[in-house]
């Protein structure tokens, strides 16, 4: 059973846009946060410094290595701990005026010393995505070129991504998104190995135990259906009292728990999406009643299933981001 393709299955790229970047020491850039998901690949050159607000200090990143904000946190990166920075958003409105999601960027930037190059993606996912995967990630992820079980693929996907965009022949939107989304399954994928292999109750752990990952993958199958907990012990052949006790230790939720959560991600999705009623809504995330759903999704989200409509839709037109095309 390969649990992880299950879960990622409904995960979508709606949108990727891409950069190539020439960098000569001295450099540095800080943002303050962008909307998508980062990935940047260190492609050759000299080594560079990156760091996220709390993460324990900068992290050298070396040629071949991977680096993803998942969900794109503030972070500054730079030729060395102690180099001179600047806004990456100012330096963007220098070099590209106007509106600067509807092409690739090609930058050249830093003073007369090293120099190295890198691939970056900015990646939109689905709301699913977002709120049940990318938000269980640590705000940074370095892989480093060595721990690339597919460094190769990696590196493969990574600069046909840009270079795909860069040549912009025709679909290459939908190529980008597609290749987004493979580049997010493989950097999961790095990422779930070691999770597993560590002591932190977390979902990823819980995908590697062969019990608990039969339970999250009907969950994930039919999530409408009217679970207990009864029924998901059978399905992982454990004692209810078992079940919960080791769904709660590695996982870091209860079985229902962590039910009601996906249902809340998927509903989430398809008020984004602004394609179905209400009730529907309701009904596909396991309620017979909108108004016990409408409830439930203002416990989980802090606002009603409308307002977070709206919220959505008003910050995606703020962001210049495209409406979700559809529900999936």
């Amino acid at each position: 059973m390969d649990v992880l393709s299950e879960v990622l299955a409904i995960c979508r790229a709606e949108r990727a846009v891409t950069a190539h970047f020439h960098l000569f020491a001295p450099w540095g850039l800080r943002s303050d946060g962008v909307a998508g998901s980062a990935v940047i690949r260190m492609a050759r050159g000299a080594p560079w410094w990156v760091e996220v607000p709390g993460g324990g200090g900068p992290l050298l990143v070396n040629p071949g290595d991977l680096v993803m904000l998942p969900l794109g946190a503030a972070h500054w990166m730079g030729s060395a701990p102690d180099a001179p920075t600047v806004p990456f958003a100012e330096l963007l409105t220098q070099r590209t005026p106007g509106a600067r999601d509807e092409a690739p960027l090609a930058l050249r930037h830093g003073g007369a010393g090293a120099a190295c190059e890198m691939f970056s993606a900015l990646l939109w996912f689905s709301a699913y995505c977002r709120h049940s995967v990318l938000r269980v990630l640590p705000p940074l992820i370095h892989v480093r070129a060595g721990e690339l079980t597919m460094a190769g693929s990696l590196a493969g996907i990574m600069e046909a991504l840009v270079t795909e965009t860069l040549a912009q022949r025709p679909g290459w939107r939908l190529s980008a998104s597609r290749m987004g989304e493979l580049l997010l399954v493989n950097i999961l994928r790095e990422h779930w190995l070691r999770a597993a292999a560590s002591s932190e109750a977390g979902w990823w752990r819980g995908l590697a135990d062969p019990a608990i990952a039969r339970a999250i993958t009907v969950m994930h199958r039919e999530p409408a259906r009217g679970w207990s907990v009864e029924v998901l012990a059978r399905e992982a052949a454990m004692s209810r009292s078992r079940f919960s006790e080791r769904f709660k230790a590695l996982v870091g939720d209860t079985p229902m728990g962590y039910l009601g959560a996906h249902r809340m991600a998927l509903a989430a999705q398809q008020l984004e999406a602004g394609h179905l009623p209400l009730a529907r809504v309701a009904q596909d995330a396991g309620y017979d009643s909108d108004k016990v759903f409408a409830r439930a999704f203002r416990r989980w989200a802090g606002l009603s299933p409308t307002a977070y409509a709206r919220r959505e839709l008003a910050r995606r037109s703020a962001m210049g981001e495209p409406a979700a095309p559809n529900g999936t």
